[in-house]
């Protein structure tokens, strides 16, 4: 355990868990569970906790950065952004990602009375910044020591607004003019600092995630604000959401791409544009097995899940071609019918089919059971492998050879027609040249 302290009144306390085959909870429990008795024990403490990687940063899963030219508009979008991850189920530990506003004087200027005054923005400026927040450049000398000299107003003399307001100022004529006369002074809270992003201001409202997948509380939370926004400000996603909808968006192309190299390759190996259609009507009948899998094992869909889809399509479709390969042998070979061929090629094809797949599953069985530190970000891609796997195997043997015999009647009758309108040409042509 280590603890350190950036401000007075906060204070950050590190914990390192034992191994995980050491506890019975993860860690994310161990971080709830914490914050709820310190916050019991403590009255009047308000803690937060988070789960950290391995390198020791917390990065909280949710995160919504509000960006706008009106900083007040962007903080009405960030508190009604807050709301609205209260109220979605899953999320924990809601903040923004400055600290809470602080009392503060605020200055009001106006514009018209000081030019009737004498007065400029900028002159008005430099005052009030040397006055309340003090100026260093000066400096004093005495031998070989250097000293800074800070020139500012004392802090016994600016804390009510109506010390502020008698401060003075002096005109281009050297009249004296108090603060009051041309501005409004009040006290009220602003932020304690001011944040950008792509060098305009904003916001950032983050939230932890528990016992619910982050992207599904992700997507909630945007469906929810959509419609909601205020003009002249902007909403994007950060931390996590942003890695994973980029990471989703390439893995999504290289998913299809994979899908359609496969298609080309079958095309030049078969020399028809058929064959490899009715091949990859394996990939669907995989995908329901994988995503059960996923559901039964209460597994996400992330990044390592998906890697394993993309795995799968190469893996599953040599049970279809299998099939449709001896189909087409035997039917040229021995001259059977498609109806037989396909009973033949099932038969004759199973006890492959079953040994390949058996082995893939068994063999990816030790990534899906892993119980090891990280283990759990690993468990869902060999659960959706297993699952596409044996939903493959069972469907496959079914529904190829049934998509097999239909796209062969279909061009069986197109074969026929294509001959009836040959056989009506000749016939047409001969009638022709027996009246000439």
């Amino acid at each position: 355990m280590s603890e350190t302290s950036t401000k007075n009144n906060i204070t950050t306390i590190s914990v390192k868990l034992v191994e995980k085959s050491k506890r019975k909870l993860g860690v994310t429990d161990y971080a709830t569970l914490t914050k709820d008795k310190i916050m019991k024990q403590i009255p009047g403490v308000r803690a937060r906790a988070a789960a950290t990687s391995i390198s020791g940063g917390a990065n909280e899963p949710i995160q919504f950065i509000v960006q706008g030219a009106d900083y007040v508009k962007v903080q009405e979008t960030a508190a009604m952004i807050l709301q609205t991850i209260h109220r979605t189920p899953g999320t924990a530990d809601a903040k923004y990602s400055i600290d809470d506003p602080r009392q503060e004087v605020q200055i009001k200027l106006d514009r018209e009375k000081m030019a009737t005054l004498g007065l400029s923005v900028s002159d008005v400026g430099i005052v009030l910044r040397t006055s309340l927040n003090g100026n260093d450049d000066s400096k004093y000398s005495e031998g070989s020591n250097e000293y800074k000299i800070r020139i500012g107003i004392d802090n016994f003399d600016r804390t009510k607004s109506d010390d502020v307001s008698m401060l003075t100022f002096v005109n281009k004529k050297g009249e004296l003019i108090e603060l009051k006369q041309f501005a409004e002074i009040r006290y009220g809270l602003g932020p304690s600092a001011l944040e950008r992003t792509d060098r305009i201001s904003s916001i950032t409202v983050k939230s932890n995630v528990i016992g619910r997948p982050s992207g599904t509380v992700g997507s909630e939370i945007s469906t929810a604000i959509a419609g909601k926004i205020p003009s002249g400000v902007t909403i994007k996603p950060g931390g996590m959401m942003e890695q994973q909808s980029s990471a989703f968006g390439s893995l999504g192309f290289a998913f299809l791409a994979a899908i359609v190299l496969i298609y080309l390759i079958m095309v030049i190996l078969y020399n028809s544009l058929t064959d490899p259609l009715i091949v990859l009507f394996s990939i669907p009948l995989s995908l329901i097995g994988a995503f059960l899998a996923l559901a039964l094992t209460m597994n996400t869909l992330n990044i390592f899940s998906i890697i394993g889809l993309i795995v799968l399509i190469g893996l599953v479709a040599k049970n279809a071609i299998l099939l449709v390969d001896f189909t087409n042998k035997i039917r040229k070979d021995e001259g059977l019918s498609t109806f037989r061929a396909l009973i033949e090629a099932g038969k004759d094809r199973m006890r492959p089919i079953l040994m390949t797949t058996f082995a893939m599953i068994f063999g990816m069985m030790p990534i899906a059971l892993g119980s090891g530190d990280g283990a759990e970000m690993k468990n869902g891609m060999g659960w959706v492998i297993i699952g596409g796997l044996a939903s493959s195997m069972i469907l496959t043997l079914v529904v190829v050879p049934v998509v097999y015999y239909i796209f062969d009647r279909i061009g069986y009758k197109a074969r026929v027609r294509s001959r009836k309108r040959l056989v009506k040409k000749v016939l047409a042509r001969q009638l022709e040249a027996s009246i000439a």
